[in-house]
């Protein structure tokens, strides 16, 4: 998983999504988008993961998902698991304490939506 600075541009080709938004009905604007930006406006709304799953999983989107908003390190794991490829973090969270975080744990045992596109998973 790759971290966003806050000056970083965004990619030419993205889609931004809020989370209320329906990604399935979004599919043909989904699949023309080389990136896929989802939208935490409360780091305690967790419907960005379930549109990442989606993406992943039904419409089997093989495009960068990016998480936006109120991104807090605590979340990076489920973001990886859920299917994100990067994140902007919050302004006040520290990029050094989410670079440790996403070390702990680089497999998981289960299956999941990054599988879909030929990530490596535990065996």
């Amino acid at each position: 998983m790759r971290l966003i600075a806050a000056h970083d541009p965004t990619p030419d080709a993205t889609l931004r999504l809020d989370n209320h938004d329906d990604v399935l009905a979004r599919a043909d604007a989904v699949r023309s988008a080389a990136v896929v930006e989802l939208q935490f406006p409360k780091w305690t709304d967790g419907r960005a993961y379930s549109q990442a799953v989606l993406l992943r999983g039904r419409l089997r989107y093989t495009g960068e998902i990016h998480a936006i908003g109120e991104v807090l390190v605590d979340m990076l794991p489920l973001l990886r698991r859920c299917g994100f490829d990067a994140v902007r973090l919050r302004a006040d969270q520290d990029a050094e304490t989410a670079r440790r975080t996403l070390s702990f744990l680089p497999d998981h045992y289960q299956r999941d939506p990054a599988a879909q596109r030929g990530a490596p998973t535990a065996a």
